[in-house]
């Protein structure tokens, strides 16, 4: 347990009287039942944080199946980031009438990204959040999203990801691999950001990304992208970005808002543009063997709570978004919505629709015939709404 509560972060908690309430919390009732606690929201009532403890451990005992699921974000992050990791559990439990209980794994606890695929992938826990990128050393065609300026936003996002073409196409490729996506994550498009003190306007057009050194992971697809815009793509792993951005090592990066305020980049940022290159977005995958060994109503109930969260998660997206922008707008941080013509600019400079991306978009979606598909699918709605920057 100390070493458990060593690798959890807590950042996303409001107040030191935050931290120490769910430590008080863990020290009393444990850990599950701390996390079940911070997510109902009882951790300040002793009265309804022993109720909550008490209800959680009737359910995992009456259980007939326990699922972990390891997530990259902390306790009370989908207000700033609509993970909603507390949902999602409420959610399986409820709809499996109980015979699934859930034990969150928040924060890293279990590990992150990749790492956390892999786990997956090989049964060590049930399900995991982590980013669809993190999905392409098993099933690399979900590195599609990655082409540019083509399901950047959070509508086209959506409707990519319900659509048939999708289902036919990616989700094929990676229960191939062993996986169920579950339900994917919107978390709103990348940015254009940039450091303190750099230029006193944002970034409107390409032509003001000239020179700029401007911090990538590893994704070779996002370091074309910043070449093709003028910038001088710099690697950076993501826990030195802070230092690097603050050193001047790199001028800007490109996280949704939602995750640059999250990771506490309202001190360093001036502008945060929001020019929606691809999204900046998330899956819950689930093993695909553990998943088939369930009864055809208890799979059936995990579907219906995904479903349920999936549009939990599409209705938070505004109030998460204005959240994030307050919090940095109180920093100092400003932000910028590119016209139209400034838009279409970006698009023209670095869009999908040049032929340098045409062995790409082979090489993952198949042919440019399958991804064709998948595009038409991307600007097609389809019944599931969600509120683009304005």
């Amino acid at each position: 347990m100390k070493d458990l509560m060593n690798d959890i972060r807590f950042e996303a908690f409001e107040s030191e009287m935050d931290r120490r309430a769910f430590m008080k919390a863990v020290s009393k009732y444990g850990f599950t039942a701390a996390v079940a606690a911070a997510g109902a929201g009882t951790l300040f009532s002793s009265t309804a944080l022993a109720q909550t403890a008490s209800e959680d451990a009737e359910r995992e005992a009456a259980a007939e199946h326990i699922m972990t699921i390891g997530t990259a974000y902390v306790l009370g992050a989908s207000r700033t980031m609509p993970i909603m990791q507390s949902d999602f559990k409420e959610n399986i439990e409820n709809f499996t009438n109980g015979k699934v209980y859930v034990k969150l794994g928040p924060g890293g606890s279990l590990s992150t990204g990749s790492s956390l695929a892999e786990k997956v992938q090989t049964g060590t826990i049930q399900a995991a959040q982590h980013s669809i990128s993190n999905f392409a050393p098993f099933a690399p065609v979900a590195d599609v999203i990655n082409i540019p300026y083509w399901c950047g936003s959070d509508q086209k996002f959506t409707n990519l990801v319900n659509s048939d073409a999708w289902k036919g196409v990616v989700d094929p490729a990676i229960e191939a691999k062993g996986y169920v996506a579950l339900w994917y994550v919107a978390t709103d498009p990348r940015t254009t950001s940039i450091r303190k003190g750099l230029r006193d306007e944002p970034i409107k057009t390409p032509e003001d990304m000239k020179g700029i050194k401007f911090r990538v992971p590893g994704s070779a697809i996002l370091q074309q992208l910043y070449r093709l815009l003028g910038a001088n793509p710099t690697p950076v792993a993501w826990g030195e970005t802070p230092t690097a951005i603050k050193q001047g090592v790199a001028d800007g990066l490109d996280p949704s808002v939602m995750a640059l305020n999250i990771f506490g980049f309202g001190d360093i940022l001036e502008w945060v543009s929001f020019t929606a290159p691809v999204p900046d977005s998330q899956v819950y995958s689930c093993n695909l063997e553990w998943l088939r060994g369930l009864d055809s109503a208890t799979q059936d109930g995990i579907f219906e709570a995904a479903e349920v969260t999936k549009r939990q998660n599409l209705a938070q997206i505004p109030a998460a978004r204005a959240y994030a922008q307050s919090q940095m707008g109180a920093k100092g941080v400003k932000f910028y919505v590119p016209t139209e013509d400034e838009s279409a600019q970006w698009v023209a400079a670095a869009g999908h629709q040049l032929d340098v991306w045409n062995d790409t978009k082979k090489e993952l979606a198949g042919s440019l015939a399958k991804f064709d598909e998948l595009l038409e699918a991307a600007e097609t709605f389809n019944g599931y709404f969600v509120q683009d920057v304005k």
